[in-house]
């Protein structure tokens, strides 16, 4: 038996969320069995960003089958948190086999500090990997307000006028977070007359109107819908509708604004670990297959959008149209966002600091 953990990481376990049976020894690896009829044992660590647990869910479930079919059972285990969090944690040492994170730039950090994958991992197999930022599905940010949506929220201004108070968790720590900046930065830039200082006041009152930071998207849910706090909740797609569904009572509204961010969050091998683990098959398998009808089709049904253009046909209508921007036209690359706008003394920690007067309405 072998640990796939520090001793460190063992005790911060439970608090990325990763299931106890998996401190269990590790399967058998991708090594053919001896006997040739009993199955292989493999065991997968999947470490993801917060909004994907029913999505994973359901996914795991399909691709466990299918392997079983080809005589191999596979454990796949997850671990959810704040995308930047999760990230920082394999880089320390939760030795992810799979990473799926909520934008690229936290899969870069493990190449620049962890060197734990290659720095083309976005652009390998499987087809149309590069095209698509090895996203095989994609989402954007919405807004979900109460019921009747009292304020009036219908776009992105609507957020700095009045006395609206705005739930969204902290980009420091979440990608769905640096998501919803950029979207309200390209939106602002997009406006008549606007520029990097209209931009600047718009996320400078936009931050000034929250009265929390959560550390991750599915923290904010709880925020919201189940503490009661704000007017309005932005959020990744497929979070507002998993809220809704488990709040049917309470009569929560998702608002789609006329212009969001294409957010592709990302799915990767993480190299060193799966080919020490010796579970890199498996590995590779595992995401090819995010790529699949059949994953597509789990991806659509939890409101995901998928790429492939079959199964997006068939799921058309349950989302709306809207005009999507990307990272590259709001701020050039990940690389270039992260230096101006989230890095230390970046636009976000300037923005960000609050005199006591200046206070988040609650």
């Amino acid at each position: 038996m072998s640990s796939r953990v520090s001793p460190w990481w063992a005790l911060s376990l439970l608090l990325l969320s990763v299931s106890p049976l998996w401190m269990g020894c590790s399967g058998g690896g991708d090594a053919s069995s001896s006997s040739g009829s009993r199955p292989r044992e493999v065991e997968l660590l999947h470490v993801s960003y917060d909004p994907t647990r029913e999505l994973f869910e359901a996914v795991n479930e399909r691709f466990v089958a299918r392997q079983r079919e080809q005589n191999v059972n596979v454990t796949v285990r997850m671990s959810h948190g704040g995308s930047g969090r999760q990230a920082r944690a394999i880089i320390d040492g939760l030795e992810a086999d799979v990473t799926s994170l909520a934008l690229a730039w936290d899969i870069d950090a493990l190449v620049r500090e962890g060197q734990l994958l290659p720095d083309d991992w976005a652009s390998r197999a499987p087809e149309h990997a590069s095209e698509w930022h090895s996203s095989p599905w994609y989402s954007t940010i919405v807004f979900v307000v109460r019921r009747g949506n009292p304020k009036g929220v219908r776009d992105w201004g609507d957020l700095l006028r009045g006395d609206v108070s705005i739930v969204t968790p902290n980009p420091r720590t979440s990608g769905g977070a640096r998501w919803t900046y950029l979207a309200m930065w390209g939106w602002a830039h997009r406006q008549e007359g606007g520029s990097d200082a209209t931009a600047e006041n718009a996320l400078r009152e936009l931050y000034r109107r929250v009265p929390v930071l959560d550390s991750g998207a599915r923290g904010s849910s709880t925020t919201f819908a189940r503490n009661g706090i704000g007017d309005v909740l932005l959020t990744w797609e497929n979070e507002a509708h998993l809220l809704l569904a488990e709040h049917a009572s309470d009569g929560l509204e998702i608002v789609t604004p006329a212009s969001s961010i294409l957010a592709e969050p990302p799915i990767t091998v993480v190299d060193r670990n799966a080919d020490r683990h010796h579970v890199r098959e498996t590995a590779d398998a595992y995401v090819q297959f995010m790529y699949e009808d059949e994953a597509q089709e789990i991806a659509a049904q939890h409101h995901f959008r998928p790429r492939d253009e079959a199964v997006a046909a068939r799921h058309r209508g349950e989302l709306p149209q809207l005009e999507l921007f990307t990272i590259e036209e709001v701020a050039t690359s990940w690389a270039a966002a992260q230096e101006r706008h989230f890095g230390d003394g970046g636009l976000f920690d300037r923005i960000s600091e609050r005199r006591p007067s200046e206070a988040a309405p609650r």
